[in-house]
This record gives structure tokens, sequence and C-alpha cells, in this order.
């Protein structure tokens, strides 16, 4: 099988779980934590890695920003062998209470994008694989991470207070830009995904990243990547 066209990867060369955050630095990030690491493309958004976590061979990749790029990511990964899908990324709260720098583990992610209208109705949920959702859980559990739904949006600048009331009152936990696509793709080619996000900033209560210094992460959502990196990579290694 030739390459893939953006990650510019080909069948044997990856593993068949893969961790799917959005940063290209934080492959980095996360790849710091592993062994074995071997480099292998760049291109675009697109930083692939694979590494050994506790003895797991798995993929690094990042996808950029945005359901779209996400989609691409997932899309050409499984046409050369991944099976599992964890996005390791930050997240937007909605519900009062819950700080910068908590977890969240996603059950489900509302399609406010709009990249999977193109695979299917709306109607369809985009929904978290149980064994994934259940290893991130249990790796999280001293972290006492919030765990429920929460919302996929596609025009960051268009969050309205509309929208972000919306969502509260829907129960919604926090909201992010590539979930609903990776869970969504996923499931329509029986595999598996989920997704554990560190909060940034709680929208309800009027606090956004990239507005307390000249970081795009506050200081306590930065220091908590870490400890998220390492709940992805314990989960990982149980699936």
């Amino acid at each position: 099988m030739a390459k893939q066209p953006h990650l510019l990867v080909a069948d044997g060369d990856i593993h068949d779980l893969a961790l799917l955050p959005g940063d290209p630095d934080r492959v980095d990030r996360i790849a710091a934590q592993c062994d074995d690491v071997e480099v292998l493309a760049e291109n675009r958004e697109y930083r692939v890695v694979n590494a050994t976590y506790d003895g797991r061979p798995l993929t690094l990749c990042s996808t950029g920003i945005g359901s779209p790029s996400a989609a691409v990511a997932v899309e050409e990964l499984s046409r050369v062998g991944v099976e599992t899908f964890i996005r390791p990324g930050t997240t937007g709260a909605l519900q009062e209470g819950i700080e910068i720098g908590d977890m969240v583990v996603a059950t489900a992610a509302a399609k406010d994008e709009g990249t999977t209208k193109r695979y299917e109705a709306v109607t369809v949920p985009a929904v978290a694989d149980h064994e994934v959702l259940a290893a991130l859980v249990d790796a999280a559990e001293e972290e006492s991470a919030h765990v429920g739904p929460i919302a996929t949006d596609d025009a960051f600048y268009a969050e309205t207070d509309e929208y972000v009331t919306n969502w509260e009152e829907a129960g919604l936990l926090a909201v992010e830009m590539e979930a609903a696509a990776i869970f969504t793709l996923a499931r329509r080619k029986g595999l598996r995904a989920g997704a554990i996000c560190t909060v940034d900033g709680n929208l309800v209560e009027g606090t956004q990243k990239g507005e307390t210094d000249d970081e795009e992460l506050p200081a306590k959502a930065r220091d908590n990547v870490e400890r998220m990196i390492g709940i992805a990579l314990e989960a990982a290694a149980t699936l």
C-alpha cells in the first residue's frame, strides 16, 4: 500500500493504538514519557511518532485544530492498521465548579461541528467506546475526573453566550473541537475511541485560555497536561 497522502505513513509503519493530541508539540511531550521513540513523519499539522509505554507499542499523531483535520487523521490511520484511538486534549468547562486543570473523560460528544454531517445524520450519537472509556476512568481514578458528555464545536470564535447557555443547560461538561469526529469515524469503522481532556478555562465562569498570561494555557492547565498524558498512557497500556 502506498503512503497515506497527509500523514505520509504506510501499512506496517505504525501500531494498532494511537494517541491523537491536537498540538504537534504535545506529541513530543507524550513521547518524553515513553521509550523507543521513533519519528516517522511530519507534514502540515501532523507529527507521527512510534513509541512504547510500559512495554505497550503505540503511535502518536497530532491532528491540528478541529474536526476536519482530526477526521483526516482517523481515516488515514485506520487504513494502515490503527484500531484504537485516544484523544488527550484540552477543553473549556461548561459547568460551574469545574476548575482549570481538572480532567474530563468524555462519554459522548454533541456534534456541533460540520464534519460528521458529511458522514451521517445529526441524530446518530457520537459516543466513546466502552472499553476505552472504562480504561480512562480507571486510570484517572485518583484524579477524580469529571465523567460525562461534552460538546464538539468547530467555530471557536463563534461560541456565543447562547451556545454556552444551551450546552450548560443540557448538562454537557465541556466543549472542545475534535472528539465528535474521532468517535463517529471510529464507530462507523468498527474501531474504538475515547477522549480525556484537561480543562483550560470555564466558559460559564468567564475564563478562557490565553487570558491569564502570555501562554496559550493557564499555568495550572499546563502543569496538569502532564498528568493527563500519564493517564492516557496508563489507559493505553491496558488496551
